[in-house]
């Protein structure tokens, strides 16, 4: 059929079978997901799967950035096994973490991970040059001692030699495009969780790297979700039999699944719900009030230069950190069963840190009760619902901050990525914050991440087309709000 590109001015044949893939790799996970659409609709299939997570080296959490990368390759040989080669591909993360490359374009250090202690104690190094106000002002993102602008500082401040030495800094996703393309490029909604770009110019703030004693010349050039990176390196041809072309989605995993939200509602509110919960709107401007900072809202980078006015919740970390304490003896829908036959009321502050990286998310748990004075869960199903139950009453807690900071109110809730399955949460949810739950697309980030590839090919005319796509393709469930 032929897709009308209005502003190449151009007709674009687009040939059913053309696969885009989208390879998503998040903090417990990675996948490798072809889409194609077949009949109007948007078809996804996935080809390849791997574990991820972060290992202590030495007393730092790192991750195995060549194991990650193997990996990459391993799910494009199996494209090229089955006879699925992609026209197309684009790489999301996490976002915060990077790696530093020298002149030889070697890496150097390691690819520390955010839940690292190194960062402890940063921010106040960070607020002796510039004030938090000013840096909220400047760039708009909620703080997190986790974020690049506090891990810099780390490496400025323990390991000042690999900054002398660094000939550029890669974020995660960027890092394996310069593998597979040769070809260093930055992305703008990776970048703007930095910290270190600034909402005005959408760009780079080099006055406040060179503040904070940043060597500016290690940053490259932002791109913008849709730009093409390049075509696969000879060497990576000749590896996996085939060439693409690497597009930048928006290679922050939760900016791709927003763009998976399936509504062209104005006033459409989302959880972004996987490892993190991320709840948030879109808004064409930032707010970067200082009522906005003390309820520690953040206004990362979206597809569009459209901002992500959200909040970051300690999410499903919680239950995925129950599940492999108990020896994965317990699917997740088993955990979320027990949860719903559980009758205990105890409700936790799921942003408190002690949760951000325990030795034992069990004794965390029931400490914060003992401390409360809070029934003390020691069964399986009492342990899930307790987090079940006070992820819900923070989700409905930001949902009020939400409506108190725009003046409006939202009557739904949208609900994306791996939490959508998790029936119980989903439910308790709808219950606590009175809302009307949606619950779908499970893989949202992959489906963002190829709508992006398709909306630069030409597949999609915008957004909104691409969203109504995905409304048309997957199943959506609703779980009625209890006013």
């Amino acid at each position: 059929m032929l897709i009308v590109d209005n502003k190449m001015n151009r007709k674009l044949e687009y040939v059913m079978g053309t696969y885009y893939l989208a390879i998503d790799i998040g903090a417990s996970s990675g996948r490798h997901m072809l889409g194609q659409i077949h009949d109007g609709k948007l078809e996804l299939e996935e080809i390849y799967r791997f574990s991820n997570e972060m290992e202590n080296q030495n007393g730092t959490l790192c991750w195995d950035i060549e194991r990650l990368f193997q990996e990459i390759l391993n799910g494009l040989n199996e494209c090229g096994r089955i006879g699925k080669v992609p026209s197309y591909m684009g790489i999301d993360t996490w976002a915060v973490d990077f790696v530093l490359i020298d002149e030889n374009d070697q890496l150097l250090g390691n690819a520390v991970g955010y839940r690292d202690t190194r960062t402890e104690g940063m921010d106040q190094l960070v607020y002796e040059k510039i004030p938090l106000t000013d840096l909220y002002e400047r760039t708009g993102i909620q703080k997190q001692i986790f974020n690049t602008i506090y891990q810099l500082m780390a490496v400025k401040t323990e390991q000042p030699k690999l900054l002398e030495r660094a000939e550029s800094l890669l974020m995660i996703p960027e890092y394996f495009n310069f593998l597979l393309t040769g070809v260093k490029k930055a992305e703008y909604t990776n970048a703007t969780s930095t910290q270190l770009v600034n909402t005005k110019s959408k760009d780079w703030d080099f006055e406040l790297m060179e503040l904070l004693g940043y060597p500016t010349e290690i940053f490259e050039k932002i791109g913008q979700p849709g730009e093409s990176v390049g075509f696969f390196t000879g060497a990576i041809q000749k590896e996996i039999g085939f060439n693409c072309e690497v597009l930048l989605p928006a290679t922050h995993d939760t900016a791709s699944a927003v763009v998976a939200v399936p509504s062209n509602q104005d006033d459409t509110l989302y959880l972004s719900s996987g490892t993190w919960s991320l709840m948030g709107i879109e808004r064409l401007a930032p707010d970067c009030s200082l009522e906005s900072m003390s309820y520690n809202f953040t206004n990362e980078g979206g597809y569009d230069f459209r901002y992500r006015y959200l909040k970051n919740i300690m999410g499903l970390w919680m239950i995925q950190s129950l599940k492999k304490e108990l020896n994965d003896d317990y699917s997740f829908a088993e955990l979320c069963e027990l949860a719903k036959q559980s009758s205990i009321t105890s409700i936790v502050d799921c942003q408190d840190e002690r949760f951000l990286a325990p030795h034992s998310m069990i004794v965390a748990i029931q400490g914060y009760c003992k401390e409360k004075g809070l029934q003390v869960p020691y069964e399986v199903g009492d342990l899930a619902a307790v987090i079940y139950n006070s992820l819900a009453d923070c989700y409905g807690q930001v949902v009020s901050e939400i409506e108190e900071m725009t003046g409006r109110n939202y009557p739904a809730i949208h609900i994306i990525g791996g939490g959508a399955n998790a029936d119980y949460l989903n439910e308790m949810t709808a219950k606590r914050t009175g809302k009307d739950v949606f619950a779908g697309p499970t893989e949202a980030t992959a489906i963002g991440n190829i709508a992006v590839q398709m909306l630069a090919t030409g597949v999609f005319g915008d957004l909104k087309e691409a969203r109504q796509c995905i409304y048309d393709s997957f199943e959506i469930k609703h779980y009625k709000g209890e006013n």
